[in-house]
């Protein structure tokens, strides 16, 4: 036990309905084994897993803008009728949603699965494929987007699930990135860090479980906007729903700051992540 935090201190709002966003190209089935392991450890708490627009279920659009995309997701929560502000757990660009999400609508706590919110590397990348994207060769450059997610070290369902769950089009890929296609990176940070102060001064939770200790200045820019952020690593794939769910699922019942098997927060040597 990491004798720095107290042994039950809990994230507010974990109790709070839970609403689940996936990854781009995959659908609201990525969230079945963490969904099946909530229900064992926590029974009563309500979870609600939602198709991203233009994925799985969901109708397509003209446009995948980050405005739209929270506006209508909204929508849904709303539609759904739950008694309290939800706890958005979103897998990578379902983090960046439930980031933006937060910033603009009632939200108890955010829990991000292994999304950077600043392009870095990732966001020269997405531009320098931009004309294969619109070619025929675009779902090249997604393949290689998926071989550095981790899929191989996956086995039995969570492979299942990451194979088929998916419906990857170029469509998807051109709009979810128009962020970064049509923005600067000094636009999308000034955006982020907007979000995240009105998160901090909105007093909403936010913890991001990454799969690798993250670098020193992306963790000093966040907690400089969000001083109150906790960080969790959990090693593994950059899919944690599926290669870890029931260790997801205790944190997602818990909200807890102490270490357990295969746990850490960062940044070490500090009190307090929350503070």
């Amino acid at each position: 036990m990491n004798k720095l935090f107290p042994a039950r201190l809990r994230l507010p709002g974990m109790t709070s309905p839970l609403v689940l966003l996936h990854g781009l190209t995959f659908d609201r089935r990525h969230w079945d084994p963490l969904r099946r392991e909530l229900a064992v450890v926590d029974p009563d708490r309500d979870v609600l897993a939602l198709d991203l627009p233009g994925h799985g279920d969901a109708p397509r659009r003209a446009s995948y803008r980050m405005d739209e995309v929270t506006e209508l997701l909204h929508s849904q929560i709303t539609a759904a009728a739950r008694t309290e502000p939800p706890t958005l757990v979103g897998h990578s660009v379902g983090g960046i949603i439930a980031t933006v999400y937060a910033a603009r609508y009632p939200t108890h706590a955010v829990v991000n699965l292994d999304q950077f919110l600043l392009p870095g590397p990732f966001g020269s990348l997405v531009r320098e494929a931009e004309p294969q994207l619109r070619g025929p060769g675009w779902r090249a450059v997604w393949d290689r987007m998926l071989a550095g997610m981790g899929i191989d070290s996956l086995d039995g369902e969570a492979r299942h699930l990451a194979d088929t769950a998916t419906d990857p089009r170029p469509d998807l890929l051109l709009g979810y990135w128009a962020e970064i296609l049509q923005g600067t990176d000094e636009q999308v940070r000034a955006d982020r860090e907007a979000d995240l102060r009105r998160i901090a001064a909105r007093g909403i939770s936010y913890r991001w479980v990454t799969a690798a200790p993250p670098p020193a200045p992306y963790v000093d820019w966040l907690t400089a906007a969000l001083p109150t952020i906790a960080i969790t690593v959990l090693p593994g794939s950059h899919l944690p729903h599926l290669e870890r769910p029931a260790e997801l699922a205790r944190l997602l019942k818990e909200g807890r700051t102490e270490r357990a098997a295969g746990v850490d927060l960062l940044p070490g040597g500090e009190s307090t992540l929350m503070a």
